[in-house]
């Protein structure tokens, strides 16, 4: 529950602490006193957006701070999975918004982002204001209080889990389906163009060997003759040649070894080099003689080169690896034509298995919701015959949807009446605005019981109603407050005011400065004064002294079942 609240510089406020409760607290107070900027300040911890205007004129920063008590309510994990300290029992959540329009939070003292606040938030606090009324029409709020009543969690995870697959499947056919028919409207081009790199022989390392290649078959004449001077200067005849001169020097050394022994050592080295050289002077007269001036190859290779080269630039590639990948390309996209239907023959089975894991698990929480559409219907016309609607008729009514969707196999609608003899329609179609009201307190009350929830804020939700009406509606939210969680509601009707097991008054100051609001908690005195004036207007009577006590008295009895 919300145990403490802190304000300070934001719009009106320029500082504000208070205490809270447990149970039923109403908050009142003159229209424009600061109500909403109370609900405006809150929001901010719950993740809202924040703008520079909300910081209090001339203030450099507005600081919103409120301290919770989460004893009981399993949060743990969220604090857990997102490594924030926790221990158990207090959590502190801090908004900072500076006038250059930065914001900042924290829960605990540690940084956080928005969207964790807003994660946290909404296992922290519920504010019910009079626009949320215009969810009653939505299907997908009608479908959450169903299911909420319904328990059916693990009934939901199942369906969600198999529509996934459901629709996993459903997307890996309609995209084989849809690449086969490209790649048939294609075939004939994939196998002609396939044709023409075939045609290619493309192989890794061709294209560098051919480029060789054909700078060797140009340039023959000159590599022959360079071969042939090179050999000639090795062997020159005569014994002119350098293997002949070194083999000589050899020889010249071997002669003075005795008187010279290191020379023995330097014939020898000299002896290997006469060797190598005549090796190679062997090798230059080989090659000389297989270095051919060969123009038909040379014209082969430098076709088979254009050809590659064609190719490349038609395909916009500059690389023989490109086509090679190209080409197994061609051939997969040819197999998948080849064996696409096959493969989409899997795909159906695939789908058809899902679709029936589907049906399966969707049957299985439709059972849970039609369980609990009785229940709703029960338990909200036991909430809404006190509340003025003794001839209510409501029903939950379900129907199959054509087609599987993300929340199940069916929709839900809620059907209403508030007259003998009128017929049962859409809600939203024939409930006034203070009937659409009453149904949303009653829904809350119905829901809060299967949830656990620590504060529930109600924003003018009497909007409508008067009397016993309201007295009702205030009894109602006693009850949520006695059943162990925390209960708002701001309110401009002394029926609802005199409930309150706690009272705060909201209040604006004029000052030379400025005008600012506050909040402070009242007394039993003080809440008689502010009844009387709820009730009689400025100027208070001792009629209006005498009923806002026994307005207060009577709400001292405590609540009443519905």
């Amino acid at each position: 529950m919300l145990r403490s609240l802190h304000i300070q510089n934001y719009a009106l406020i320029a500082s504000l602490d208070i205490t809270l409760e447990r149970g039923f607290t109403v908050i009142t107070g003159e229209t424009g006193a600061g109500k909403s900027i109370l609900l405006g300040a809150i929001g901010l911890l719950l993740g809202q957006r924040a703008e520079a205007r909300m910081v209090k004129g001339g203030a450099s920063r507005c600081v919103i701070e409120a301290e919770f008590d989460l004893t009981g309510y399993g949060l743990d994990a969220f604090f857990a999975a997102h490594e924030l300290d926790f221990d158990g029992t207090s959590c502190i959540v801090r908004r900072e918004l500076t006038a250059a329009g930065k914001s900042r939070a924290f829960i605990n003292d540690t940084p956080a982002q928005v969207a964790q606040l807003r994660e946290l938030g909404s296992r922290l606090i519920d504010i019910h204001s009079q626009h949320q009324n215009l969810m009653l029409a939505t299907e997908d709020f009608q479908m959450s209080v169903v299911d909420i009543v319904a328990a059916n969690a693990a009934q939901r995870d199942a369906y969600a889990t198999a529509y996934a697959a459901y629709l996993d499947a459903t997307r890996r056919l309609r995209q084989a389906e849809e690449a086969l028919d490209a790649a048939r409207a294609d075939e004939d081009y994939l196998r002609y163009q396939l044709e023409q790199l075939d045609a290619l022989r493309l192989e890794p390392g061709r294209q560098e060997a051919a480029e060789q290649e054909q700078r060797r078959l140009e340039h023959a004449e000159d590599i022959r003759t360079a071969l042939a001077a090179a050999g000639a200067a090795l062997q020159g005849g005569d014994g002119g040649g350098a293997v002949a001169a070194v083999r000589q020097a050899g020889r010249q050394l071997l002669d003075i070894a005795a008187m010279l022994p290191a020379a023995s050592a330097l014939a020898e080295r000299l002896e290997s080099c006469h060797i190598e050289l005549r090796d190679i002077a062997d090798e230059l007269d080989t090659a000389a003689a297989h270095t051919d001036i060969d123009p038909a190859r040379l014209e082969e290779v430098g076709d088979w080169l254009s050809h590659l080269y064609t190719a490349m630039q038609k395909h916009h590639v500059r690389q023989e690896s490109d086509l090679i990948a190209l080409a197994d390309d061609f051939r997969r996209r040819l197999d998948a034509v080849d064996g696409g239907e096959e493969h989409l023959d899997a795909l159906r089975r695939e789908v058809t298995s899902a679709r029936q894991a589907v049906d399966a698990a969707g049957t299985a929480l439709t059972a849970t919701r039609r369980r609990a559409a009785d229940e709703v219907g029960r338990l909200l016309r036991s909430y809404l015959q006190p509340l003025g609607i003794p001839n209510v008729a409501f029903s939950v009514e379900l129907r199959p949807l054509s087609a599987p969707a993300a929340t199940g196999l069916d929709e839900v609608r809620f059907l209403f009446s508030a007259n003998k003899g009128m017929a049962l329609q859409p809600i939203a179609e024939v409930a006034s605005g203070g009937e659409i009201a009453r149904v949303m307190l009653s829904l809350k009350a119905i829901i809060s019981a299967s949830v656990a929830l620590p504060t529930i804020i109600f924003d003018e939700i009497d909007t409508g109603v008067s009397g016993h009406i309201a007295e009702s509606m205030a009894r109602i939210m006693r009850q949520m407050g006695d059943g162990g969680r925390q209960v708002i509601s701001i309110t401009h009707l002394p029926q609802i005011a005199a409930l309150g097991q706690h009272h705060f008054r909201v209040f604006k100051h004029d000052t030379p400065s400025g005008t600012t609001s506050h909040i402070e908690a009242l007394d039993a005195e003080q809440r008689v004064a502010e009844l009387a004036h709820m009730l009689s207007g400025a100027h208070i009577t001792q009629a209006a002294i005498d009923n806002a006590r026994a307005l207060l008295a009577q709400g001292a009895g405590g609540a009443s079942q519905p």
